[in-house]
């Protein structure tokens, strides 16, 4: 048995006046991971979420023709939007029969987007029923469709697109790419696959539709969005927690690549709503654990309004403290019942949470910050006159 050595350790200690201190070459931008105290707060989101996404001026004034489809989040915006009385052409009585506006909340994934603006202005054909509405009947390729969607397309100022999963179901033969899967009365084992599209498939996808758009409409921006909203199934055989992690990741980064290859075009943007639920807000769904609470979609078309629109003086955008509060409350992050406070301007009750001994937070440095959102809506509510009715 051989005897055990002893071992000397020398440990070496480093610091700033030392000759061996060297620090890390960090680039030319570097943006670190906020804090929760940094994020929490009401410019945390525009300065860790939105910088570097932001354009130099608004892009949507009262008069700015907005067409939005895509993902289901693609009708919130349009919901706002249009109750906001900016312009959205797929709003108009007359656009209703067009497959962007009858369904556009269902096309959900690159391909029947792109399907769309192929049929509409450079007049493709498709071989086979490819579109089905939500009872799965089959759409069809009516030409005065065609034409209504080619009016909206010729006439839209700012296309609002939001893409929201990479599973598809297509057929084989042809390649062609279903707007959903396909009904059970024309399934085909032999030739419907289901698959998940690559990164490489929808970036091609993304990188057309905007060539589309900048050769028919050469002056019109463009605002691409990931739905925050998850997959409420997966064919895949694992599951769908899972497969959604897969799905959105692989839409995020065909759309980061495509909006870097063009960014210097000064049409093309990014809207971060995907990470603004998912990695903001605390608890920002409803108990079907897919669609957020309405506060929280408040919040973040609020803030869309703020950063893209510009509203006239009789028009003003609502108070970015007021709904990012509400969302705050709604999502698990302070007290629920602030929503009912803020939203009918209890100035009463807020000043009693303001001075409440229980904290907010277990953190000090949150439930200052909080404390200090509180008391910059009393102040602003007291500039603004609000009655402090007990009521």
């Amino acid at each position: 048995m051989c005897a055990a050595k002893a071992i000397n350790h020398n440990f070496q200690t480093t610091t700033k006046k030392t000759r061996e201190f060297r620090t890390w070459f960090r680039g030319d931008h570097t943006h670190f991971n906020p804090t929760r105290a940094q994020l929490v707060t009401v410019g945390g989101v525009p300065e860790y979420v939105l910088k570097g996404w932001l354009p130099e001026k608004p892009l949507i004034k009262p008069d700015t023709q907005i067409t939005a489809f895509g993902s289901c989040f693609a009708a919130n915006i349009s919901n706002w939007l249009s109750g906001r009385n900016f312009r959205v052409l797929n709003k108009e009585e007359d656009a209703k029969r067009a497959y962007v506006v009858s369904c556009g909340e269902g096309m959900v994934n690159s391909f029947v987007i792109r399907q769309q603006f192929e049929w509409a202005w450079e007049d493709k054909c498709f071989d086979q029923p490819l579109w089905h509405g939500y009872n799965a009947q089959d759409y069809g390729y009516d030409p005065e469709i065609q034409a209504e969607t080619k009016r909206i397309f010729d006439e839209t100022d700012v296309f609002i697109l939001t893409f929201g999963l990479s599973e598809v179901w297509y057929d084989e033969p042809t390649g062609n790419v279903f707007w959903r899967t396909i009904p059970k009365d024309v399934y085909d084992p032999k030739r419907h696959k289901f698959r998940v599209s690559t990164v490489g498939e929808n970036r091609e996808n993304l990188e057309a539709i905007y060539k589309l758009i900048r050769k028919h409409r050469p002056d019109a921006k463009v605002i691409m969005t990931l739905s925050p909203i998850p997959l409420i199934a997966t064919f895949r055989d694992n599951s769908c927690l899972t497969s959604n992690s897969v799905s959105k990741a692989v839409l995020r980064v065909a759309i980061d690549e495509t909006v870097r290859k063009f960014q210097d075009d000064g049409y093309l943007y990014y809207w971060p709503s995907y990470e603004i639920v998912t990695d903001v807000l605390q608890l920002p769904y409803k108990p079907d654990r897919r669609h957020p609470h309405i506060p929280a979609l408040n919040y973040i078309m609020t803030l869309f309004e703020h950063v893209w629109c510009e509203a006239g003086e009789d028009n003003p955008p609502p108070s970015l403290e007021e709904a990012w509060i509400i969302a705050q409350s709604v999502s698990g992050i302070l007290p629920a019942e602030l929503e009912g406070i803020i939203r009918h301007k209890r100035k009463w009750r807020l000043r009693q949470m303001v001075n409440r001994e229980e904290p907010f937070s277990s953190d000090p440095e949150l439930d200052a910050v909080f404390r200090a959102h509180l008391r910059e809506t009393l102040s602003r509510w007291d500039r603004e006159s609000v009655t402090d009715d007990p009521t």
